[in-house]
Parts: structure tokens; sequence; C-alpha cells
């Protein structure tokens, strides 16, 4: 796929979400101030992080798309990496004040203090939200994979939290509304468990790109895998120095292989390229592969 057709199919993607974001937060809001839902009303907030970070991702991803230029050798990959990070971090910080006010809110019923029953309106409110989030994860979520998008199947798990955070919601509130006053607590226990989910999409969403970012190795299964397609190059006798590492959707692949040491320089360079036309065509034609030849030596 090529570079512009790649952001326009992420753009289209992230702006239905971009739309469908504000309009579903306003609602959650007004369904929770008027509902009397402490649930609702962090759910609502939680649907304003999805549209932040739509606003992340149309931003992020239009500079990660460009060609590699005087500055960015390698492309601008780690832009989408970047933009991956910031979605995580907002998660966490929404999951962080949805503990806080969840938490205080059951402070505030122990000490005596009555909870307002919710009413029907936030509970539908609730419903309506987890079609609509789990559509949007589906539909986020395949146009991530076909574009091999990090960042765009990031915000589809974003869309699937708000979805989860949702049936929290919906069975807080619920609870709250039909077991009677007792159970008015559920409402804002409900809160306090979306929020421990959040941040964990949050970690594990934050985890790849952080490790990318310190430039770690791809996995071990990966490195091992590009090792046996080196190997299975005629002329390849054996390798060394192997270093991998991800650059946003790409992988970057440096390697030393050694050859038969009576060939020619002609014979060597030919190698080279099968080997880097192997690579190229199992990782993507966007992989940047460097390989360095060496004469093999029998060990005596």
């Amino acid at each position: 796929m090529q570079q512009g057709e790649r952001y326009k199919e992420i753009r289209n993607v992230t702006l239905i979400g971009f739309v469908v974001n504000p309009l579903l937060t306003l609602a959650k809001l007004f369904a929770g101030i008027v509902g009397k839902s402490s649930a609702m009303i962090a759910d609502g907030v939680h649907s304003l992080s999805d549209f932040a970070t739509d606003i992340v991702v149309i931003v992020f991803m239009r500079v990660s798309d460009k060609e590699s230029d005087e500055n960015h050798k390698y492309g601008h990959g780690k832009f989408e990496t970047f933009a991956i990070l910031i979605i995580s971090i907002c998660l966490f910080v929404v999951g962080i004040g949805l503990l806080i006010g969840g938490i205080d809110k059951i402070v505030y019923f122990y000490k005596g203090n009555e909870i307002m029953q919710p009413s029907l309106l936030a509970f539908y409110a609730a419903l309506v939200s987890i079609a609509l989030k789990e559509a949007l994860f589906w539909y986020t979520f395949k146009i991530g994979k076909k574009v091999n998008s990090d960042a765009v199947i990031a915000n589809a798990w974003h869309h699937r939290s708000d979805a989860f955070s949702s049936i929290a919601t919906a069975l807080g509130i619920a609870g709250a509304i039909f077991l009677g006053e007792k159970f008015r607590i559920l409402d804002p226990i409900a809160s306090v468990l979306v929020s421990f989910f959040i941040m964990k999409v949050s970690y594990e969403l934050a985890m790849p790109s952080v490790k990318e970012l310190l430039e770690s190795s791809l996995p071990k299964e990966k490195e091992d895998e590009i090792i046996d397609h080196v190997l299975s190059i005629p002329g390849v006798i054996t390798y060394h120095h192997l270093r991998t590492r991800k650059v946003g959707n790409l992988i970057a692949i440096d390697i030393h292989i050694k050859l038969n040491k009576h060939i020619s320089f002609v014979e060597s360079h030919d190698i080279a390229t099968d080997v880097e036309s192997l690579l190229r065509h199992q990782y993507g034609n966007q992989t940047v592969v460097n390989i360095h030849t060496e004469p093999y030596e029998e060990k005596k």
C-alpha cells in the first residue's frame, strides 16, 4: 500500500471516531449529570480522552507517513510510536482520575452520606455507548491491521476500553437502580473497577512503545525467523552481529554474513542483494536492511 493511500485510510477511520466521540462524550456527561450517576460522568470523561487521542493519531500519523528526508534518514516512523505513547499516557491519567473520584464517592457513602439513585437515562446511555464503541473498535481494529499501523490499533483498543467501561457502568447503574438504596454504592464501585481496567490497557499499550523508543531489539522469535531467512540464501555460510529494532511500523535489520572467500566481488554483492530482497519481501519494502559481507575462514 502506498504511503498516501495508507494515510488516507488512517485519516478516514480516525475521523469517524473524531465525530462520534465528542457527541458521545456530551451525551454521557448530560446523562450522568441529569441521571445522577458518578459512573456515567466518569465514563463521559473516558470518552473525552478518546476524542483527544483521535487528534493525536491524525496529527502524528500525517507526519509518520512522510518519506525519509535529510533529518530523518530512517523515515518518520517514530512519530507513530510516540503517538501510541501519548495515547497510553492519556488513558492512564483518565484511569487515575476515575479511581480517585470513585474512592472519594465510596468514602462519602460509608461516612453515612446518601448517594443519589441514578436514573434510567444513565442506564440507557451506557447501553448505547457499549454498542457504538464496540462497533468502532472492530472497524478501527480491522483498518489498523490492514494498513499495519500500531497507532490505529492502539486507538481501536481505546474504543474497546470505553466499551468495557460502559459495561461496568451499566452494571453499576443497574444495581444502584434495581437493588435498593443500600446498593447505590455499586455506582461508584463501577467507576473504580473501570479505572483499573483502563490503567491495565494503558500499561499494555505503553510498554512496546517504550521498548521501541529505547531501541530494544525485536523479540527472539522474530530474530530467529530473520536468521532462518538469511541462511536460506545460497552462498551464505553463516552470520554474526545481527542487530534489529523497530522504527514505527517498519523494522531495521543490520547483519554480517560470511561467504566463501574465493568468490568474486560481484558474486558477493549479488548474494547480499538476494538477502536484502528476501528480507524486504518478508517484512515490507520499507524495511531498512544493512548487510556487511565477510570472507569465511574455517577454524583449524
